[in-house]
């Protein structure tokens, strides 16, 4: 039977009973993909409508009132967002999102610094990590190609960076370390403020892609010694893309090789036409978080503990996946031992979570982030990161536990391996016929 509800004025077809639906309190499909990407907050909507028909002037054009109409927009959400990170406003450069940020920040930075000129070998060192988001590894590789030498640090079963490690990896002509605050698949915390500080006692340049972090943590980028940060709007309730990149001004100042050239828009960093009605929607989603996060942490970690409780309470075999006691509050990543990853998604279809980044969750291959912690292609395959969000309530967390449990144990069933493990045989010690 197909039953049809409505919900915020959308009609979602459901393949369950009346009963069942109604007796939880909850209405499908459900969303606990937060960490791919957040609803548009309807206060953010509201304040962006009037820059689409209205106040819809170039905020270059400087010589009448549409033009300064628009500026005045623009130079209220670098406000809005300075005030969040805990920055100056003219240290704030608009982008279409982190990727760009991140691209800007690695290149720009390592292109500048850089100890010899382009097309020569030998050209500086940089430090990132295995299991960094593929938007930084990607330029990472390219600054190989273009005459850098990168170092990829792996983390513990963890999933951790600490200020040990990129001390242990320094070298003499080490020029720019690029460390995530926060992993997109654990949501385990990195050490960036004791790694900034030891960059800086280096003079080495600090980059961090904030996308998860921002928003859902207090920051601050002077105390927490950061020179170039990267966020985005989509992660924190705001519109698509649209992001931003943190450029630190004093002590030290960073300077930046441009990646686009043309109007000389946001100080030479980064030419174009600016995305003001984006852009005004990024800076009231920065304002709302700001009023709002302290209070949607603790929330957001009751629910997350309660969910990760009733799992491993129902359940053996299964693991919580990077260091428990240092990850975001929305974010949870648990494998579940004797289950294929793909009949897992298909038997909770009605609830969105995802398998691995959302970047990445196409792939069959499994999370590249969960075998950087040593975890073998069966757990990692049959992995779930589940992530809440602002309106995710008690009774979606309670309904997501009870179906991914059942679920679980109904492919366990079939599963002759389960059979020989609950039989006390050690699986790994068995020697399969070769074909």
């Amino acid at each position: 039977m197909i039953l049809r509800l409505r919900t915020s004025g959308h009609k979602y077809p459901l393949s369950l009973s009346t009963s069942e639906v109604y007796q939880m309190g909850v209405t499908l499909p459900m969303y606990l993909d937060h960490a791919a990407t957040t609803p548009c907050d309807p206060r953010v909507v509201e304040a962006m409508m009037p820059y689409f028909t209205e106040t819809f002037g170039n905020p270059g054009s400087r010589n009448h009132s549409f033009g300064w109409a628009a500026e005045k927009g623009v130079k209220i959400a670098r406000q809005q967002i300075a005030d969040l990170i805990g920055a100056d406003s003219k240290e704030i450069i608009f982008t279409s999102g982190s990727t760009e940020s991140n691209n800007l920040a690695i290149k720009g930075a390592a292109n500048m610094y850089a100890k010899k000129p382009a097309g020569e070998s030998g050209r500086g060192h940089i430090i990132s990590a295995i299991h960094e988001h593929k938007a930084v590894l990607d330029p990472c590789k390219r600054m190989e190609k273009d005459g850098f030498d990168v170092t990829y640090l792996e983390p513990g079963p963890d999933g951790l960076i600490t200020r040990s490690m990129i001390e242990g990896a320094l070298r003499d002509d080490t020029i720019l370390v690029t460390i995530m605050w926060a992993n997109n698949e654990l949501g385990t915390i990195n050490e960036i403020p004791e790694i900034g500080d030891l960059c800086h006692e280096k003079k080495i340049v600090l980059h961090t892609d904030a996308t998860q972090w921002v928003g859902n943590m207090p920051t601050n980028v002077k105390i927490d010694n950061i020179d170039l940060l990267s966020l985005s709007g989509h992660k924190m309730y705001g519109p698509k893309g649209v992001g931003a990149l943190y450029v630190r001004r004093r002590k030290p100042r960073i300077r930046l090789t441009a990646l686009q050239e043309g109007g000389g828009q946001e100080r030479g960093f980064r030419s174009g036409t600016l995305n003001v009605t984006g852009i005004v929607g990024l800076g009231k989603a920065c304002e709302l978080c700001a009023q709002t996060m302290d209070d949607e942490r603790e929330r957001l970690l009751s629910l997350r503990n309660e969910l990760e409780t009733k799992i491993e309470s129902a359940l053996d075999v299964v693991q919580v996946n990077g260091a428990r006691d240092r990850r975001l509050a929305h974010i949870t990543n648990i494998s579940f031992g004797f289950v294929e990853g793909e009949s897992l998604m298909m038997a909770i279809k009605e609830i969105a979570v995802s398998s691995g980044s959302a970047c990445t969750s196409a792939s069959l291959e499994p999370s590249y982030v969960l075998k950087a912690l040593g975890i073998g292609d069966d757990l990692a395959h049959s992995s779930l990161r589940i992530s809440m969000g602002r309106w995710t309530t008690k009774e979606q967390i309670d309904y997501a536990g009870d179906k991914i449990i059942e679920a679980v144990q109904k492919l366990r069933v079939l599963s002759p391996l389960y059979d020989m493990h609950n039989e006390g045989i050690d699986i790994t010690k068995i020697e399969w016929a070769a074909h």
